[in-house]
């Protein structure tokens, strides 16, 4: 199976959203960057640095979970990895405006 090649990220967020169409995946990424966004914070508040350390571990367990347990796909970030942490965040964005169903 060949892997298509994005050459750009507008290219690529369709594709993305595409692989995050089960509503418990998508509230697991949306978690997952709540916990992110609040690591840094508490961890920049008490200039607890070493704490940082914890952010990809908090962001991919709730993101990979939600792919394979709820999504039942690989998740995009092992072939395109810049491009998915754009895209979660972009993801993030659009929820809490309401473009896409949280």
């Amino acid at each position: 199976m060949t892997t298509k090649q994005y050459q750009t990220f507008a290219e690529f967020y369709p594709f993305y959203l595409s692989q995050h169409q089960n509503k418990t995946c998508r509230r697991l990424h949306f978690i997952g960057s709540v916990l992110i966004l609040i690591l840094i914070a508490y961890c920049v508040s008490f200039s607890l640095w070493q704490g940082l350390w914890f952010i990809p571990v908090i962001g991919y367990s709730f993101a990979w979970f939600g792919h394979f347990i709820f999504e039942k796909n690989r998740p995009a970030t092992f072939t395109y990895p810049l491009y998915s942490l754009m895209g979660d965040w972009l993801m993030f964005k659009d929820i809490l405006i309401a473009k896409i169903k949280f």
